[in-house]
């Protein structure tokens, strides 16, 4: 994949930055210029292990290689010289990878295949260990919303220390694997404040692990190592690590040795360096990550608690501010499962594949143009609703046992109901993130807007649909992929191309300012904006809301909600037409 290519006009001197994004599905890289266009991409698909229901395993081997792969793909599609390259920056999933001596992979499930050495982000074989961990109440829980998911690391090494003694006894290292990367790129074994601040209960604003909650939840010999094994030295992302690439890793991944390598962040903190600083302070921009599952990141220059929403986080993205967390496990992913129960699926797939279009971007196709407008296409979906929770509530319930509701549900099998069932589907996502924004409204963390990013947000009926439903403007930058740029822009810091504290950077565009952990101007400019439709659309999406709160799911958070809602708040949806 190539964007418009502007390396035709580029001289000797030009400099670039690639960023490297591992997703759940593939791993993807891209060649920016310094002023932000992307020039060259290039993905390739990794493997996912599952096990059972709950247990999801990938190989670090398997990883490492495709990055190398789409790396070198990137470079020769842009005829870009390594020496051109100022800087490379990762990021990933937040999985963990087991390694022994040497670098060697162990296994971490029932399969005892070595090679598979990661559990990956959406594994939840952790659900009873993240369940004992909560119920020390500990101090540090403050800092991950109150309740500490399976989806994080802590849970999942108290599962290896139980069901996997001797792995866990063997295991070298522990990495998220974002710091995996980067230490097989640099031979660096430090780890980014972004990574173990939000994964692993790093109290970054104290710059410490707490040895305390580890003896709490029966982790305590990662203490008595002086926390060896999870990293002893944490930097701030976009910090340059070791001495560059190796000589080897160079080698692989075609590049020259010593090219600065930037400490790295979590794919979706990526999204956000590369989007929330696009249109305002960032303090009042939400930034929305929408893919595989789906993630919410709230900058504030306090720290906010926020009941059920992980955080507050410091400097886990931008630098000397905190940070709010939330999301939900699964949502493209959830979307894709709710269409692969309908009888019509299979040959709309088919169809859609003919054209050359995913099922839901063709379905996105048809009900815009059944719908009179994008915000009238809610009404294909009159009498239809859906909890997408496939995979528990991440926030702002923080319940991994929750699952999905459909009501509404009649016995059509052709491509119109399939159509209504996708609408339904994009309109429950919409009504979570809405809950995500009211909580930490309520707890003191308001915002005016939402800046997209993620396949699905690309889709004008996804953007009007979720601004519908939350009652935001949705923003999507100019950016072609804004989370391969915000992690190619630490590669930048990283090779010394941005000052943080210049306020008028002239390598990118006159007037704007970059720093790292913060995208603005030339690098993350808007291209459209979604704003709240029709009144009479918006009736429909508040009565579909609050059908969407009053499920068996949200009863308690219902109560809540509505027992903190603002005078203004419930004015408003009370006007809409949804009583309270």
């Amino acid at each position: 994949m190539t964007s418009e290519n502007p390396i035709s006009g580029a001289t000797d001197s030009t400099r670039y930055v690639i960023g490297v994004d591992v997703g759940t599905g593939s791993a993807r890289a891209g060649i920016f210029d310094l002023a932000g266009r992307m020039v060259a991409a290039a993905k390739h698909d990794i493997t996912l292990f599952h096990a059972s229901a709950s247990i999801v395993e990938q190989s670090s081997g398997e990883i490492w290689n495709a990055v190398c792969h789409v790396v070198k793909d990137a470079l020769s599609q842009a005829a870009v010289s390594p020496d051109r390259v100022a800087g490379i920056g990762f990021d990933a999933t937040c999985s963990l990878v087991v390694l022994g001596a040497g670098g060697q992979p162990l296994p971490v499930g029932p399969s005892e295949q070595a090679e598979r050495d990661i559990i990956v982000w959406m594994d939840h074989r952790a659900v009873a260990q993240a369940q004992r961990i909560n119920a020390t109440g500990h101090e540090v829980l403050k800092y991950v919303g109150g309740r500490i998911s399976p989806e994080m690391e802590t849970p999942k090494l108290l599962w290896l220390l139980e069901n996997r003694p001797s792995v866990f006894a063997a295991a070298w290292q522990f990495f998220d694997l974002t710091d995996f990367l980067t230490w097989r790129a640099t031979g660096d074994l430090s780890r980014s404040t972004c990574t173990v601040t939000c994964k692993w209960t790093y109290l970054a604003h104290e710059r410490r692990w707490d040895e305390s909650f580890f003896r709490a939840v029966g982790l305590g010999v990662l203490a008595d190592e002086a926390f060896a094994r999870i990293g002893q030295s944490v930097v701030d992302p976009g910090t340059p690590l070791g001495s560059g690439l190796t000589a080897n890793a160079a080698a692989e991944l075609g590049l020259r040795t010593g090219t600065p390598v930037a400490t790295g962040v979590i794919d979706a903190h990526a999204g956000g360096i590369g989007t929330v600083g696009a249109d305002g302070e960032p303090e009042s921009c939400l930034a929305y990550v929408f893919g595989t599952s789906s993630c919410t990141m709230t900058t504030t220059r306090r720290p906010v608690f926020v009941p059920g929403v992980w955080g507050p986080y410091f400097s886990a993205m931008v630098p000397d501010a905190w940070l709010n967390e939330g999301g939900q496990s699964v949502a493209g992913a959830a979307i894709e499962h709710l269409l692969s129960m309908h009888p019509a699926a299979p040959d709309a797939r088919r169809r859609a594949e003919d054209a050359g279009q995913s099922l839901p971007e063709m379905l996105a196709g048809l009900a815009a143009q059944a719908a009179d407008s994008l915000s009238g296409a809610v009404m294909l979906a009159k009498g239809l609703h859906v909890v997408p929770e496939f995979l528990g509530n991440r926030a702002p319930l923080a319940d991994p046992e929750a699952r999905a509701v459909i009501a509404g549900l009649g016995m059509g099998n052709d491509v119109d109901s399939l159509v209504a069932l996708y609408i339904a589907g994009i309109c429950g996502i919409g009504y979570g993130l809405r809950q995500i924004i009211e909580a930490q409204a309520v707890a003191g963390a308001p915002i005016e807007r939402v800046v997209i990013s993620g396949g699905a947000g690309r889709r004008d009926l996804v953007r009007q649909l979720l601004a519908d439903a939350t009652g935001k403007p949705v923003l999507a930058t100019q950016a072609e992929e804004p989370v391969m740029l915000g992690a190619a822009m630490l590669g930048g810091v990283a090779g010394g191309l941005f000052d943080e504290d210049v306020e008028d950077q002239q390598d990118l565009r006159a007037g704007h300012r970059c720093h790292p952990g913060l995208a603005r101007g030339a690098l993350s400019r808007l291209q459209a904006v979604a704003e709240r439709g029709q009144r009479d659309p918006l009736v429909w999406c508040a009565n579909l809301f609050c059908t969407y709160l009053a499920t068996p799911a949200r009863a308690a958070l219902a109560r809540v909600t509505f027992a903190k809602m603002s005078d203004a708040l419930a004015v408003q949806m009370n006007g809409l037409g949804c009583a309270l």
